[in-house]
């Protein structure tokens, strides 16, 4: 046990002495945690441009567009002559959503007969047509409310609906796009940064000792602690201080979250190792996080469908650590969901662990040996 906690001493002490390896395991998490939430810190996107084609020129059509521009999500930017040319604005990414009137709104009102509104989004960006479209549609809602009173003045008070629907969001209470985003990249940025750091003091050591990396088994076993007691120091710092000076939903199953979020890090720790164990320099490791972040959290089926993915690629994500483990933290962090709601992502996380300790084993543990002639198969 003595090797174990040396070895565990000598990682936290290269991590802290390698300025590289300081600033991404320690310094980039602590960035990270203020600056990306900072994007998303209003929940909803806001002040959307939107076209009006006004085809009934009266005074409900008139009162209806000052609705429609006194949106915090939308702002009028055009009233197009007609429907086509709101098309094209639409089409070129000149506006989010159009809003057309049609001839005789009033006259239908007044008569008592139904009123139609067309309304049509952009949906190329969905969270901003989903907002666009959602806050449009409580204007219209509301002036419809208004309208139903114009018509009782004429036609006698209508019956009351007989059902109300009440709607109110169980986990994500503000029905924001930071909250149902942010979270999920928070475990994905501990991964990378994790991953980012094992890789650069692997491969700025063998870049240094100019051979294949060999550890005997305490001092493997003492890097894999100490790489991971960093990685639960991030992944924790996102669920509880980051979520609470945030904002964001958070408390969930602590339990769960403990033993989830270790296995979560000891995975990615054995697949950091495996992976860093190929990098004969600190660079590799900058390389592999850049051009791997995003497939990643796509992979995690978070903000991207799973059923819409194509098969193999769901079989390769389920060989990613960040698969399981960001849908696990979520539902532990943010859902208050039990060990059996996640029983599934546990036991994957435990077979990566498994596997990727195994591999890791293999590449980094055995006597030092140089390894000449054999640098194109490692």
């Amino acid at each position: 046990m003595s090797g174990v906690w040396a070895s565990l001493r000598q990682t936290l002490l290269a991590v802290l002495l390698d300025r590289y390896a300081i600033v991404v395991m320690v310094g980039a998490v602590i960035l990270y945690s203020f600056f990306y939430p900072a994007a998303y810190r209003h929940q909803v996107a806001g002040n959307l441009p939107i076209l009006v084609v006004d085809e009934d020129h009266s005074a409900t059509s008139r009162e209806l567009l000052r609705k429609l521009d006194a949106l915090r999500v939308a702002r009028v930017v055009g009233q197009p002559a007609d429907i086509d040319s709101a098309r094209r604005q639409l089409e070129a990414g000149d506006a989010e959503g159009i809003v057309l009137i049609p001839a005789n709104l009033e006259r239908d009102i007044l008569r008592g007969h139904p009123a139609k509104l067309v309304l049509l989004g952009n949906g190329a960006y969905l969270g901003r047509a989903s907002w666009v479209l959602g806050s449009v549609a409580d204007a219209l809602g509301s002036f419809g409310r208004e309208a139903a009173v114009t018509q009782a003045a004429f036609m006698g008070a209508p019956q009351a609906p007989p059902v109300n629907l009440v709607q109110r969001p169980l986990f994500n209470t503000h029905e924001g796009y930071g909250s149902a985003i942010v979270p999920g990249v928070a475990e994905l940025i501990v991964h990378q940064t994790l991953l980012m750091g094992i890789g650069v003091l692997l491969g700025g050591r063998r870049l240094a000792l100019g051979r294949r990396l060999r550890f005997d088994l305490p001092t493997l076993a003492g890097m894999a602690l100490g790489f991971g007691l960093i990685g639960l120091f991030g992944l924790f710092y996102y669920a509880g201080f980051t979520a609470w000076v945030q904002d964001y939903p958070r408390g969930g199953n602590p339990l769960g979250q403990l033993l989830g979020g270790t296995l979560f890090i000891a995975a990615t720790v054995a697949f950091g190792l495996f992976v860093g164990s190929f990098f004969r320099t600190r660079e590799r490791a900058f390389q592999y996080i850049i051009a791997t972040s995003i497939p990643l959290f796509f992979l995690a089926g978070l903000s991207w469908p799973t059923v819409m993915t194509p098969q193999p690629l769901v079989w390769l994500a389920q060989l990613l650590p960040t698969t399981s483990g960001i849908n696990l933290m979520v539902r532990l962090t943010q859902m208050d969901a039990d060990l059996a709601d996640v029983s599934r992502e546990l036991v994957t996380l435990g077979v990566l662990l498994v596997l990727y300790g195994a591999l890791a084993f293999w590449r980094l543990h055995g006597p030092s040996i140089r390894d000449p002639g054999r640098t194109r198969t490692e």
